[in-house]
């Protein structure tokens, strides 16, 4: 694989040379001699039909729990999220302790393993936002909740340029990924100015089934505002948003 140089950019097929755009620029590499019908079907590729058929269930996985998160997920998302998560989800898919190789799957493995998650690379949650909190789960009662003592914004806070208030968001899900399905639900705080009152203590509580046997995740984000004319815009679009997977269980 290489980089494209030069004025002109090329995108398609010359003489088994294949020229696209991808997020890191123009790229050029040559196309693979390996046609798909013998990939499915010869047994040199065994273990290359392993692979990827593993790779597909990481991927649908990372599909079924941003689905779940998308209305916070959607505010802070980078543009390698999706490639990043079904990276850490096919490690969850290696770590499926039963099923034979090729067989593998999220729902067996270690979803564990997605605990410290950051939506957004480039601000990661603990950069932003420095205060304590504790998360939990109760199955039975059928809640996951963050509770966040009183702190005060302008010393617990580093905000972006141009920041003048923030909120804190949660979302708690229950995803079975074998059926596709999920629930979830969000909370939000109102919008806090950054300054030095000392806010309340916050208990952000989200509702799943009771008693579920799924899997569960909790995440805790921040969002930027600034007050332009007496109104509320969104600071630079969220990218100086953090979003964290702070708790997951697994199913029982």
């Amino acid at each position: 694989m290489a980089l494209q140089d030069g004025i002109l950019k090329i995108k398609g097929l010359l003489d088994n040379i294949s020229f696209y755009k991808t997020a890191d620029g123009y790229l050029v590499r040559r196309k693979s001699g390996v046609s798909g019908d013998r990939i499915k079907n010869d047994p040199a590729f065994q273990r290359t039909r392993e692979n990827l058929a593993e790779f597909g269930r990481a991927g649908k996985a990372s599909k079924h729990l941003r689905a779940a998160l998308r209305p916070v997920v959607r505010l802070v998302a980078d543009r390698r999220m999706i490639s990043r998560l079904t990276k850490e989800f096919m490690r969850v898919v290696k770590s499926d302790p039963s099923s034979s190789r090729g067989q593998r799957s999220a729902a067996k493995g270690n979803i564990a393993l997605l605990q410290g998650f950051e939506f957004n690379a480039a601000s990661p949650l603990s950069a932003a936002f420095h205060a304590p909190f504790a998360s939990s789960i109760d199955r039975a009662g059928g809640t996951i909740s963050v509770s966040i003592p009183s702190f005060v914004p302008a010393n617990m806070i580093s905000a972006p340029a141009g920041a003048t208030h923030f909120r804190l968001m949660s979302s708690g899900a229950e995803v079975d990924f074998d059926a596709g399905t999920f629930t979830s639900n969000v909370v939000t705080t109102d919008l806090l100015p950054i300054n030095l009152a000392p806010t309340e203590a916050f208990n952000l509580e989200t509702l799943i089934p009771p008693g579920s046997t799924h899997p569960l995740f909790l995440v805790l984000g921040i969002d930027f505002y600034q007050v332009v004319n007496g109104e509320y815009s969104r600071l630079s679009n969220g990218a100086f948003n953090g979003l964290s997977l702070v708790t997951v269980s697994k199913g029982v």
